[in-house]
Order: structure tokens, then sequence, then C-alpha cells
């Protein structure tokens, strides 16, 4: 359930390092991948929100008298701006589809105690260490707030500034990361276009990202390590993201993982599924299947899973667009 994945993401962040407050608000616009309502949609969201106005206003006059009447008068601002965020909160909740909603299981998973999310500044080192032909970021986007759902700003290439295409950009970062830690791929040689595919909504929102940020080999994200989404299925998490928010896939998952260790580290920490990627089993036109992260005392692995399928074990990790202003 979303409300209470946001709660254990609020009490995570503040365990994370970060120049960013949790508490401060929003003071950035989303900037929805769907785009804005049409103006059809407007005149009927109008028109079903005048007609339930009218409704309740007809239920309240058969049950006041004069006096009370009045003294709701009295008060007239106070109710419109109460009404107001009521009928906000009531549509919010409406806009959540109950689809898949089965593949949503409990889980007491949490990050380990070790890990934190480093300065911007810090993870741009890093991935210029590992990567040295990278180029420039900018990194003051990350003095901005947060977005809500968001818990830090991570440093993520462009996956054209490490190779031609994604899917060999993902074998790049991969290579690193076995070079650092100790590291097991299960589907090493299947990782071509007929098996790994980012998800249109995940390469849509990279796009937009780096027109944002254009001229930059290093974006700037604001994202959630897999709490957010905590034993959901893959297909599950897709249908939660508010309209702003966009799956990680391998790549971006990858390189949070070479700048911050810590995040998979121990056995009972929160696992990772890449709800960004699409796999194909048979390297056919069945993409049902995501990468995932996996740890135990052999190390990470890295494998795939059922996209319908929820476990405690594990969360997606994702990230969230702003407006420019």
């Amino acid at each position: 359930m979303r409300g209470s994945a946001k709660r254990v993401t609020m009490a995570t962040t503040s365990l994370l390092t970060s120049s960013h407050t949790p508490s401060i608000p929003p003071s950035i616009t989303p900037l929805h991948l769907s785009g804005n309502t049409t103006a059809s949609q407007n005149e009927h969201l109008q028109e079903l929100l005048g007609e339930a106005v009218h409704t309740a206003y007809l239920a309240v006059i058969e049950q006041l008298d004069r006096n009370s009447a009045q003294i709701v008068l009295e008060v007239g601002k106070k109710l419109k701006v109460e009404m107001a965020a009521s009928v906000v909160e009531i549509i919010h909740r409406h806009t959540a589809t109950d689809k898949f909603k089965d593949e949503e299981v409990g889980s007491n998973r949490v990050y380990p105690p070790t890990y934190r999310v480093r300065p911007i500044e810090a993870q741009v080192t890093e991935l210029k260490k590992l990567f040295p032909s990278l180029g420039s970021c900018m990194e003051k986007l990350a003095r901005k707030p947060l977005l809500e759902g968001a818990e830090a700003w991570f440093a993520i290439p462009r996956w054209q500034a490490i190779a031609p295409t994604y899917n060999e950009a993902v074998e790049v970062v991969l290579g690193v990361l076995a070079t650092k830690r100790k590291f097991q791929n299960r589907i090493i040689g299947r990782l071509g276009p007929t098996y790994l595919r980012q998800s249109e909504r995940s390469k849509l929102a990279a796009k937009i990202l780096a027109d944002q940020q254009q001229g930059h080999d290093i974006m700037v994200v604001a994202a959630q390590a897999g709490m957010l989404h905590l034993g959901c299925s893959a297909r599950r998490a897709r249908l939660r993201m508010a309209g702003n928010e966009f799956g990680a896939g391998a790549f971006a998952v990858a390189c949070m993982l070479l700048t911050h260790p810590e995040r998979l580290s121990a056995e009972d920490a929160l696992m990772i599924d890449c709800g960004g990627d699409e796999y194909s089993v048979r390297g056919d036109v069945t993409f049902d299947r995501v990468p995932l992260f996996d740890y135990d005392i052999a190390g990470i692995e890295f494998s795939i899973f059922y996209e319908d399928r929820s476990r405690n074990l594990w969360g997606s990790p994702s990230a969230f667009l702003y407006k420019f202003d």
C-alpha cells in the first residue's frame, strides 16, 4: 500500500546523509511523463466536481437550521480551504489503481545500517575515477529540495557516455562492478537487445533528463533505492509510480552500487529488482522478466525474475522528474 510505503520511506530517509532535510516541503514542480491534462479532461473533471459539490450542498441544507447555517457562513474562508484540501486528497486517492494489488506482500526488510548516500560531488568523483572519459555534471542541482518519494540525489551517467548502445553500457558497468566486488552474472552472454531492453517509460525519462541537463555526461537524479515499492512485483511497482516517477534499470542501479557499495552488503538487506528494464528469457518478443541484483555470502548476484512475482526480499528503485525553472 502506497501510504505505508511512504511512511517507511520517510523513516528511512532520516538515516541517509544528504544536504537536504527530508521535512523541507518540495518547492519544485513535478514533470509528469504522460503530459498535462487535456482540455476535454479538464472540462469533464470540472463538471464531475461541480455535480459532487451540488449534491453535497443539497444534502447539507437538509441538515442545517438557520443558526447552524449562519455559523458555517461565518467561517466560510476556512471552510473553503478545508474543502479544497479534502477534495484534492480524495482525488489523489482515486488515481491509484488496484490492478495487480495482490502482487504486494508485507516486508520488514531495510537498507543495510552502513548505507549512507554520499554528497553528489563525491559520487561524481568516484564515477570519473571508474570511467575517466566522463565529462561534466551539474552538481548544483543537488542543492534543490527533494520531490515527494525521493530519498536523495544520485549521480548517474548517461549510458551514451559509456558505450554506443544501452546493452553494451550495461555490460560495461557490470564488468567494472565485477572488478570491485565479488560478483556473479547469471545471464552473461544474454544481455543483447533481444534479451534486455529499457521500458518505454524509462527510455522517455532518460531522454528528458538528458535534454534538461544538455552537454553533461553525468545526470543529477532524484531517486529512491527501493524502499518505496517494498514487497511489490515489478509490474505492480510500475503501476504504483507517480506521474513523474520511472523505474531504474540495470544500468542505473549498477552505477548506484558502484558509488554506494554499502547499499547491497548484507544478506538480510532489501534486494533490488530493476523495473526500468524488461527481459526476455528466450530472446523473443515475450519480455516478462526483470533484471535483479541479489546478495549472499558469495557476493552480488545479477540474474532475472518474473515481473509478476512479489517477494518480501526486494524493492524497485525509481527516480523522479521535475520541471526546470
